[in-house]
Formats: structure tokens, sequence, C-alpha cells
């Protein structure tokens, strides 16, 4: 699967764009009423150019959420990347509660080839930021940092770095409630490894996680094996390991590891289970989410989203 959409809504918003085509004199909708992303098309007005006018027209003040689409070519340089001009900016923002860096599709940049920087110093800038959301990770950055006003994280990706997943889990996250992680895998950089997940399953800087998605990847039943034991399953509501690779070997894991009975959504669709196994898990787990077989007959497992 691709990525072939842009975001339509956000954050509980339906998403009004702000690109190079919006005229100077166009009529637009309350600031506070819309997702508003700024984007910019191959070849045409430099994304800071876009940036500056959306600035201009819109009432910043009022902005709660914002939305980053395509900014440059993948492999043009980082001065024009949104952390740069977010972080000059801060100040014009001060309502800001939801950011998605990176909502690009196929045609603009394949996941695995958009390129960031280090977002660290964007959780000081902005904090009050209660939903983060980001697509892509080459030679994306990112140290431990402190959040309390933060509830969803999110990293979408076809090979996410063990690197970001390590910072994340010692990160201070005491009021994060979503967290999903788009593993990926090693072909793309996703070199997380469970190891790396140890903090996140152990819980103990996340107390008010509800949701929990390590999602998308390439090592699923090992994933699975590591969570049937961890102590965070316990306080959760959702637990998703949907879109990787599992197999047998990671449901039977889960069935035989502590009781997920209680999960109100339990996601593992896109999976390679055998047509027993599938049906074992039904009736354990009647909360599980086991649609979107694959063909378990083929000797190569792959993810929903890699490239």
């Amino acid at each position: 699967m691709t990525i072939n959409q842009h975001l339509s809504e956000y954050a509980g918003l339906p998403v009004e764009e702000f690109s190079n085509t919006t005229a100077q004199d166009a009529v637009l909708p309350p600031a506070g009423e819309r997702a508003w992303r700024v984007r910019t098309e191959y070849d045409e007005t430099p994304i800071t150019d876009v940036w500056r006018r959306f600035r201009e027209q819109v009432d910043t003040t009022q902005v709660t959420t914002l939305i980053f689409g395509f900014w440059a070519e993948p492999y043009e340089g980082k001065v024009d990347h949104p952390v740069y001009f977010l972080l000059k900016a801060a100040a014009e923002f001060p309502n800001l509660r939801s950011l998605f860096i990176g909502d690009l599709v196929m045609e603009e940049s394949e996941v695995s080839w958009i390129h960031h920087n280090d977002i660290t110093p964007l959780f000081a800038a902005f904090p009050a930021l209660e939903r983060f959301d980001l697509r892509g990770s080459q030679e994306l950055r990112l140290e431990p940092f402190s959040a309390p006003s933060l509830r969803t994280l999110r990293f979408e990706d076809g090979g996410l770095p063990g690197h970001i997943v390590r910072a994340v889990g010692a990160s201070d996250l005491p009021n994060l409630e979503h967290l999903d992680l788009w593993l990926g895998t090693d072909n793309y950089g996703g070199d997380a490894t469970v190891g790396d997940l140890a903090p996140i399953l152990a819980g103990d800087r996340l107390p008010a996680l509800k949701h929990l998605g390590l999602e998308n990847a390439e090592i699923a039943d090992e994933v699975a094996a590591a969570v049937a034991g961890a102590p965070i399953v316990a306080r959760l509501e959702e637990l998703s390991l949907a879109l990787g690779a599992l197999s047998d070997q990671g449901a039977e894991a889960l069935l035989s590891g502590q009781p997920l009975t209680h999960l109100r959504v339990l996601d593992l669709h896109h999976h390679f289970m055998e047509d027993a196994m599938m049906q074992r898990v039904r009736s354990e787990l009647p909360n599980a989410d086991v649609s979107s077989q694959q063909p378990s007959e083929d000797e190569w497992r792959f993810i929903t989203v890699s490239e």
C-alpha cells in the first residue's frame, strides 16, 4: 500500500489548504475552525513564500491545528524545512494544539524518502501542544524531551530508526494517551528492536497511556511476544499490531500471554495467520480485528507501508 490521499480531516477539524495557488484576496474561513495545510508544489512558489503569505492572510493567533504538506524535494537543502520556520514564528501561534509534519502522498515523495531534521526543539517552543504527528524519518533526530500537555504522538514511516524509539521511551510524557509507532522494515532504516521498545512496554513513563500502536512492523512476531508479557498492556484500552507481518508465531504468543480480553480494541488487521490460527484468535479474543489476511504460503511477508 502507498499513501495516495492527503488528509481531509485532522484533530477533529476539516482541512483547509493554503498553497501556492491561494489568491491574495481569497475569502478564508475563520482561523480556529480549520486544520490548515500549508504546502507548495514542485518547481512552484518556495514554501517560505507560501508560509509568509499564510501568516499575513490568516489570523495565526487563532490557529489551533496546522499541517505541513509538500515543502521541497526530499534531497534539497533543509533550510526550508517546516521545523526551521515554525520555530522562528512560534510566538505567532499561541493557541497551536495539533501539528502534523509530512502530509505528502506518493506522487510528492515516498514515505521513506521524506527528509527531516531535529524536531526536539518543537516541544519546548510549543509547550501547549496536545498532538504531534510526523510522516517519514530520513535524517530525523529526536532527543528525550518533556511535553506535559501532549496527549497524542504518532510516527508514520516505512522504517523508523531505533534511536527515535529510544528517545520516545526516555521522554517525560505524563499525560500521553495515544502512541503510534510505525516500525517498518530494516530495508528502509527500521532498525528498532524489541529491546528499544522495553521502556515503552514497561510503561513507567507513560502513566496515562490508553492506546498503543506498534504497527507496520516487519518484526511483528517479536513485538507480539514482548507485548504478551508487557506491564503496560493491563492498563491499555486499545492495542494495535496492525499493518505488519504478524504470523501464527506472534498470534500464539498473544494467546499464551497475559489476558487481552479487557481491551476495547485489539487491531491485528493485515496479517499472515493461517486459517486455523485466525479462527482461534476470533474465538479466544472476540475483540480482535483479524481482517485483511495475507497469503501465508508466500515465504516473503510484507508490511503495509515500506518505501
